[in-house]
């Protein structure tokens, strides 16, 4: 073998051990948990230094962490890979691993709250802040941000405008539970995500008319989600002022043509008056229903017909 076919033979061999290097790292990325999976993860942060619980699924850490467990719902979370709901070292961590792994990630402050800032402590005047509010330690908002009281002395204060976890490193340990398929759950777990809590939501597939290109009507199908509206999703600013966004990213995620938000009205208080409307908004009994109501209230019907005809 000469050397031009020895060089030859040597580049082509060279070639097919990149192109199998290529086709194996291709086959090791498109493995297990992938960027739009939605996954259902249990999880517990805590500061590094000090091992301070923030935030957990786990209802005994945070009974041991005296972390008030009636205002919140301690259960395993539905993530959207690829969504931004998890901080992004979470997140690469996850991209590829399988149900059932667990494991603890380190986040570098930078990469978890930022670092802390100096210049985010800032003196403003004191009558900005309600007189409630106006103690050492106390969460306040001024122009839209959020900040806590540090001091107040006559008409200036001292806020802190950093995050509350600014410069902190974190601790994430977290065990994959399952993959979500079902659009139904999935839908689920991203308002959870957005709300801090799971509505009830239906799909259903329905039959429309519309317009195709030659101006012709046309019946398809679309999906739509049905979202059943709770009182406190009603009372969640971040829900009354993201409506739209949320709604969009349901579209975009599952695939959907619309989002429909039902508002349901329990009985209750206005239970009788329910009554009365359907009774009567209906007209279901006619004049003979109207006659005999006019009766019951002790009202002569031609008297009433004789006065409105008067005026």
């Amino acid at each position: 073998m000469s050397d031009n076919e020895q060089a030859e033979a040597a580049e082509d061999a060279e070639a097919e051990a990149e192109d199998a290097g290529t086709e194996e790292a291709t086959e090791e990325v498109t493995e297990g948990i992938q960027d739009g999976d939605f996954v259902k993860i249990a999880y517990t942060i805590r500061t590094a230094d000090d091992g301070q619980v923030i935030d957990t699924t786990d209802e005994e850490i945070a009974e041991d962490a005296e972390i008030d467990t009636e205002e919140y719902d301690f259960e395993p979370r539905t993530i959207a890979i690829g969504a931004g709901h998890i901080f992004g070292t979470v997140e690469d961590e996850l991209i590829g691993a399988e149900v059932g792994e667990e494991g603890v990630i380190d986040i570098p402050a930078e990469e978890a709250f930022g670092e802390y800032d100096p210049e985010e402590v800032e003196t403003v005047a004191a009558d900005k802040i309600p007189e409630d509010d106006r103690y050492p330690g106390a969460q306040i908002q001024i122009d839209q941000r959020q900040g806590r009281l540090e001091t107040i002395i006559g008409g200036r204060a001292r806020v802190d405008f950093n995050h509350p976890l600014a410069g902190e490193d974190l601790e994430y340990e977290y065990e994959i539970l399952e993959v979500i398929e079902d659009r139904e759950e999935k839908a689920k777990g991203l308002l959870g995500m957005h709300l801090q809590e799971e509505p009830e939501v239906r799909i259903e597939t329905e039959t429309v008319e519309e317009e195709n290109e030659e101006g012709e009507l046309e019946e398809v199908e679309q999906e739509s989600l049905y979202i059943e509206a709770t009182p406190q999703m009603q009372m969640n600013q971040q829900w009354m002022f993201q409506k739209q966004q949320v709604a969009q990213d349901l579209m975009d995620r599952l695939d959907l043509d619309r989002v429909v938000i039902e508002e349901v009205i329990d009985g209750g208080g206005m239970g009788g008056m329910g009554g009365m409307m359907g009774g009567m908004g209906g007209m279901g009994g006619g004049e003979a229903d109207l006659e005999e109501a006019l009766e019951e209230a002790d009202v002569d019907a031609e008297e009433l017909v004789e006065e409105i005809d008067e005026e």
